[in-house]
């Protein structure tokens, strides 16, 4: 069971940051099982498409990955996840004491956890890949993910809205180098094994 409800930060944003915001920082803890649970969608729906469905590119041929290796790019992929609402949550603490917020890493990790939730439920489409959809949910959940951090921020930390925006401002440009460094990431581990191979 979920300790927070993803449908609240899609259909009443405002709510649920109201309602967090009232909540003790030691309370903070018990939400950082959230994106390990949410991050389990696009990573089941990915392995499904890639490995049963496949995708095209234009009009060429269907392309799906083998099983075995599949399982280590969608582990990885779990993982990366993971560490990216670790780290930018990790910093968003870092950041607090600069813009007078009132956090706590566990905070600062909830917090970048519940802001990733379009993003989570977005990599459902995964499940049938098709890039013209898939490219539409994604930006639609990216939007809605900077809607909710900027929208939240102020809310949940406590302050002006003003502070808040440069706050969250900070946040995504940290969201940005986190992106650049996963991307290299994945090249690296490409060299050392962690590549996909296709069907026949």
């Amino acid at each position: 069971m979920l300790v927070a409800n993803p449908l609240g930060y899609l259909f009443t944003p405002l709510k649920q940051w109201d309602e967090l915001a009232k909540k003790p920082l030691s309370s903070f803890p018990a939400y950082l099982i959230y994106p390990a649970i949410m991050a389990v969608i696009p990573a089941v729906a990915w392995y499904h498409g890639v490995t049963e469905v496949g995708w095209r590119v234009g009009s060429g041929e269907l392309v799906r990955l083998t099983r075995d290796s599949a399982l280590p790019i969608i582990a990885l992929f779990y993982l990366a996840m993971l560490s990216a609402v670790f780290v930018i949550g990790y910093m968003t603490h870092w950041m607090s004491k600069t813009y007078g917020a009132e956090t706590s890493l566990a905070k600062g990790v909830a917090v970048i956890g519940f802001v990733s939730t379009p993003l989570f439920l977005a990599g459902a489409v995964g499940w049938y890949p098709i890039l013209w959809l898939d490219m539409l949910v994604g930006i639609g959940a990216v939007s809605w993910a900077l809607y909710l951090l900027y929208v939240g921020i102020p809310v949940v930390m406590r302050q002006p809205k003003e502070q808040g925006f440069l706050y969250a401002s900070a946040i995504v440009a940290i969201a940005l180098v986190m992106l650049i460094c996963i991307m290299v990431g994945s090249v690296i581990l490409w060299d050392f094994g962690a590549s996909p191979v296709f069907t026949d």
